[in-house]
Order: structure tokens, then sequence, then C-alpha cells
């Protein structure tokens, strides 16, 4: 990352602590009341996996993530699973919790490669975030694509996981176990 994105990503962090201490959301300790880390940063040489080293199905998941439009607030998983079917996969069932559970092991940021759900089984900042949790996919580079308030939004990795693991531990994984570093 150059100097101008890393002081971005830090505005943008500084920024999200602040909001999330109004809300009473940060603990003295610099924890969640929910008991996890407000901040959570990928340490040197836990970077995950650049676009540039993702195979061609994984790019193509990027660009079908750009052309899939929105889904409606609360449907998350939907929008994932409509990327997934226009690269061909058809359509995959399950909310976020359930691809939480069922499709996301991992933890350490060096597993994550392009074209992985990353999610979390529970969030605050809404009815349908408390009781099913919220995912994207990582799209390399240190960004994760999203579809939340009626928009799809690109987000850098540690702004994700900062903004929704201040509840539950995010993970991430393959979508209903389609490895497509495998193919």
């Amino acid at each position: 990352m150059d100097l101008d994105l890393d002081l971005d990503l830090d505005y943008m962090l500084e920024r999200l602590f602040e909001q999330q201490n109004s809300r009473g959301l940060v603990r003295p300790d610099g924890f969640s009341v929910y008991g996890q880390p407000v901040l959570r940063r990928v340490p040197a040489g836990h970077e995950p996996q650049a676009l540039m080293d993702a195979k061609t199905i994984q790019r193509r998941l990027v660009e079908c993530a750009h052309a899939v439009h929105a889904t409606s607030d609360g449907l998350c998983a939907g929008w994932v699973k409509q990327v997934f079917s226009s690269l061909g996969f058809g359509m995959l069932a399950g909310d976020a919790i359930d691809i939480y559970d069922g499709d996301c092991p991992y933890t350490d940021t060096a597993d994550l490669l392009v074209g992985m759900v990353v999610a979390t089984s529970r969030e605050p900042y809404s009815a349908d975030g408390r009781a099913y949790g919220h995912i994207g996919l990582y799209v390399g580079d240190g960004m994760v694509m999203d579809s939340a308030g009626g928009r799809v939004r690109r987000v850098p990795l540690e702004l994700w996981l900062s903004a929704y693991g201040i509840m539950a531990p995010p993970r991430w994984g393959w979508l209903a176990g389609i490895a497509l570093d495998q193919m």
C-alpha cells in the first residue's frame, strides 16, 4: 500500500472508532462491549492474496461482483450468492450466519484468498445484522465488496473487519466449498 492509502485508512479507522465509542460500543480497554477487538489490523507477514496473484476464475468472480446490482437491506448473502450464480454456479442456499457457520473456518488473514466470503455471525448496526450477521467477498488487494444500505460497496479489509467484527470474530472461507483457487 502506498503512504496516501495508509493515511486514508488510518483516518477511516479513527473515525470508525469515534463512532463506535459515541454509540457506547467501546470499553476503556479498547475492546468492544461484546469482548471483541475494536480495531482489527492485518499483521505484517499475514497479508491476504493480491488480485494479480489470483487465478483467472478468481479474477472473473471479482468482475462479476462489480456487475451484480445491490440487494435490499438485510440481503447481503443474497448479493454474494448472485455473484457466484453469475459465474455459473447456480443459486446457492443460506443466509450470512449459515455461511459463516458452515463455510468460514479461517481467521488468519494470510489464508484469505480472492473470491472467498468474509463473514461475521452478528453485527450491531441493524436488527437483521444482529440476527443473521453480515457477509461480503474478498476481492484482492486488501479490499472487500458487499451489499449494504442498498448499494454495492468496496471497502478496505481492515475497516470492514473492524466495523463488522465488533460483536463476533470475522471469518472467511469458500462459499459452499467452491475453492476457486483449485480450479
